[in-house]
Formats: structure tokens, sequence, C-alpha cells
């Protein structure tokens, strides 16, 4: 019988933790992201504690990078800076942990038990809070355990990144201006009026420059895409696909699908010690 761990995703938005055997999340729980770093390091712990048991010997956890060697160095997104992570899981613990950027783990995920299984050169987008990337190149994850990959934070326009053009932060933001609430695409895609459209028109433009570009970069054999903005379903990545190839310089058509996996950043994660 394959050994349980416990697999965390730490998101700008939400922290999920899970137990993980194989391919299995048997006891899964989510909480919101604090932006208090004591707080934050309380509600971690103890999303670990409600799926953690007796027989767990390992922590894997996704963070947003950037991170090196555990420790998470100027993530925008969660209230901790040049703090070692994994340091303090294996202190609170007394288990071995490993602490790998986020969309890395998701792209972990993806390689072993998702659309990446049987290919070898590939990336993933973790499209949240923030965008993150995970690039896999010969059947391995670019830049394990250090800096890069950091796909997000590619500049399409001048002091304007991929992620702060095309993540839900944007989105939210965007709509908040707009309706005076805070609405995600897929509740944007049911408004019939002009606002609604400029936003779907503004982000599906920056999603499909991001996603061409990179393209251009890696020539992958597909293009998973994750996180929050999954909620957005088929008919909006209809309307990114319908542009990405406005951006490819490359003569071939390229698959661009949403992951298929219910949480690839925690499967992802428990894939870091799960060896």
């Amino acid at each position: 019988m394959k050994r349980e761990v416990v697999g965390v995703d730490i998101g700008g938005t939400n922290l999920r933790a899970g137990l993980v055997r194989g391919e299995k999340i048997l006891n899964f729980i989510r909480r919101p992201t604090p932006k208090d770093k004591n707080l934050f390091l309380k509600i971690l712990k103890d999303v670990i504690n409600e799926v953690i048991n007796e027989n767990v010997k390992n922590i894997g956890v996704g963070c947003p990078g950037p991170l090196k060697d555990g420790v998470v160095l100027n993530s925008p997104n969660i209230p901790i800076k040049n703090y070692d992570l994994k340091k303090f899981i294996q202190k609170e613990f007394g288990v071995k942990c490993e602490v790998e950027n986020d969309a890395k783990c998701a792209g972990l995920a993806e390689l072993n038990l998702g659309y990446g299984k049987g290919r070898k050169n590939f990336f993933v987008l973790t499209i949240g809070t923030g965008i993150g990337g995970g690039v896999i190149i010969d059947g391995k994850l670019y830049n394990k355990n250090n800096l890069g990959g950091e796909l997000g934070n590619i500049y399409l326009e001048k002091d304007r990144t991929f992620e702060s053009l095309a993540g839900i932060k944007l989105v939210k933001r965007r709509s908040f201006e707009s309706y005076g609430e805070e609405m995600n695409i897929s509740e944007l895609m049911k408004m019939n009026d002009k606002k609604a459209r400029e936003i779907i028109e503004d982000v599906s433009d920056a999603l499909a420059g991001g996603i061409g570009s990179l393209i251009n970069i890696f020539n992958p054999e597909i293009v998973v895409l994750a996180g929050g903005m999954r909620e957005a379903g088929e008919d909006f990545l209809n309307i990114v696909r319908g542009k990405v190839g406005n951006y490819i310089f490359l003569p071939k058509k390229y698959e661009i699908v949403w992951s298929k996996l219910k949480e690839p950043g925690i499967l992802g994660a428990s894939l870091l010690v799960s060896n």
C-alpha cells in the first residue's frame, strides 16, 4: 500500500491541504489566506493539523514564488518574505518537508497524473490571484528547487506583466470599478453589457498574448491551464483559443486545455515527498 503524505497548496486567495495516498486525496480542507503574517502561519498549521494523522512522515508544500531551498523570498500575494517555510513546518510537525513553487507543483502533477502524462515538453499556467508557471522539459521539471520559471512575470506592456494584465486580481478590481462588487469571469460571461464585454475582451487578449509568447519560446506539446480562472469554463477558453494564433510565430496549431485534475497543487506538492 502506498504511504500517506500531506500536500499543501498555498495560494493568494486560499490555503488548501489534503491527505494524499497515491493519486487520491483522502481528506481535504480549504481556508481563506490571511493577509497578516502571524495569522497566516497559524491558519497554515491549522489546515495541516486537520488532515494529518499518525502515519504521515512527509509534508509537501506548494507556495507562490520566487523561493529557493524552502525559503520564500518576496512572493507578492502572501504575507511572508525571506522566510524559511520548510524549517518552520519541520519544526512544528517533526516530519520531513519539501517546499516548491506552487505552479511547479502543478507541473509535476500534470506530468505524472494529468494531460502531461506521456509527454516530455509542455508548460502549465496557474491562473489565480497571480499567474505562475510550471515548465516541463525532456520529461523533467525545469529548475526544481531553484529560482526561475516565473512565467507570470514576463512583460507584455511597458511596466505591465502578464500576471497584472490577466490574473484574477485584475478581474476583481475591474469588476468592482464597473459594478461596485468583485466578480469572476464566469459571472461576467453571463452579463450582456458593454462593461462586462470590455473586461472579458481585455483579459482574453492578455491571456492569448501571454500564452502565445510562451508557445513561441517553448514549442510545447500541450498547454495546460489551472488555478481559480478554470471556473470560467470552456466558453471563455474558446475565446482565448481563438486569439492565441494572433501571437504565435511557429507554424503549427497548439492544444490548450484546462487541467482535468481537481487539485493539481495538492497532488503536485504530495509528489515532492511521495517517493
